[in-house]
């Protein structure tokens, strides 16, 4: 086992780690490596099972202790783990153990250990492009998604009749066949799945044909969803229930729809903040002017003060975004433009310099103040 990286190197933690902290490491890698979000990639499978065999003995305080005295060679054959069965073993070993522990779905069809008891249906993930404006209040949707559900020719047996399902007669419906190791430190059961059922616990003689015998089929459903308001870009939304389908009486998984947000002409989202800029004319500003302003809740009157500074923002109080739980609605913040005209003609570049002329320094405070610290620090 000199190939093996180290288990702590493997989750990226220390060798003093805390439980929780390789339980955190674990879900990280898991997710990030999980065979369904890398279909096709070996590489991420073969991360994704050296994760779920690191979690394995780092998680377990026995063989954690014996992994840190005797590293990789505490479970080698005949090594002081008691063999390749040793404390539990790793042919007892399924990543869909721990995974399913985790997030309810497992890589590989389930664990020996659990191959006959209810299993929870894997998550069905989707993403959904929304408006502005069906972000900010809500909305509700139908989207199509496919899924595994029980085959309705079968219902669920993945036999064509009751008689062609029978208990297998190796593992007499157990789904696992059980040995027992004598190592240095006692005795050991080593658990492997039944290689004659597949760890079912049951044969199938005469398959039922539109299944194949797997008793699920995945079949396009439309589902309506329910869009909380102020759903934000990149957040997700579960609705329990709607996943793939338990196995053996198990629940089903959940729908996680992910949301995404199309731009807006107008308007851009700072947290629960709606911002926009306002562009107005130089004679708006010096003189103020009521204008026409839109928001989330359509267009309102709004006076600009005379006087008004290029960059000044205003705030409309309330006109923003819901927050997602607590309903409460975030500011609408205006950003005053101020357009400078350009191509002006004779006529107006003199009534220009004569408006100039009138209002003289008094009525430029920032340009004087400006012009009379440079005055002061260059003698200018």
């Amino acid at each position: 086992m000199a190939d093996k990286r180290d288990y702590y190197e493997v989750l990226g933690i220390q060798k003093g780690a805390s439980d929780d902290e390789i339980k955190r490491a674990y879900r990280k890698m898991a997710k990030k490596y999980h065979p369904d979000l890398n279909p096709g990639d070996k590489q991420a499978e073969a991360s994704f099972k050296e994760a779920g065999e690191a979690y394995e003995v780092l998680s377990d305080a026995q063989k954690r202790a014996q992994y840190d005295q005797y590293g990789h060679a505490a479970f080698e054959q005949g090594g002081f783990g008691g063999g390749a069965g040793g404390f539990g073993g790793f042919n007892d070993f399924d990543i869909s153990d721990i995974f399913g522990s985790f997030f309810g779905g497992g890589f590989g069809g389930g664990s020996t250990r659990r191959k006959n008891g209810p299993r929870r249906g894997s998550d069905v993930m989707e993403n959904i492009l929304l408006s502005f404006e069906e972000a900010a209040f809500g909305v509700k949707k139908q989207i199509k998604i496919y899924r595994v559900e029980d085959c309705d020719e079968c219902h669920g047996a993945g036999a064509k009749s009751a008689s062609d399902r029978q208990t297998c007669p190796t593992c007499n419906g157990t789904g696992e066949v059980r040995t027992t190791q004598r190592t240095p430190l006692g005795q050991f059961v080593n658990v492997t799945a039944c290689s004659r059922c597949g760890g079912e616990g049951y044969i199938i003689n005469n398959p039922c044909t539109k299944c194949k015998g797997k008793g699920k089929i995945k079949i396009a459903r439309t589902v309506d969803i329910d869009i909380p308001a102020g759903i934000n870009s990149g957040e997700t939304v579960s609705f329990r229930g709607a996943g793939n389908h338990g196995t053996k009486g198990g629940p089903a998984g959940d729908l996680l729809v992910t949301v995404s947000i199309k731009r807006h002409p107008i308007f851009t989202r700072q947290g629960n903040e709606v911002h926009v800029d306002v562009p107005i004319t130089f004679v708006q500003a010096t003189l103020g002017a009521e204008l026409d302003i839109p928001t989330l809740d359509g267009k309102i009157k709004y006076d600009i003060p005379d006087g008004t500074q290029p960059g000044t923002t205003f705030r409309l109080r309330g006109k923003g975004i819901p927050h997602v739980r607590s309903g409460i609605r975030g500011d609408q913040v205006l950003h005053i433009m101020v357009e400078v005209p350009k191509n002006l003609n004779n006529e107006q570049k003199d009534a220009l310099r004569a408006f100039g002329e009138l209002t003289g320094d008094s009525n430029h405070k920032q340009q004087k103040n400006f012009f009379e610290k440079m005055k002061d620090i260059f003698g200018l």
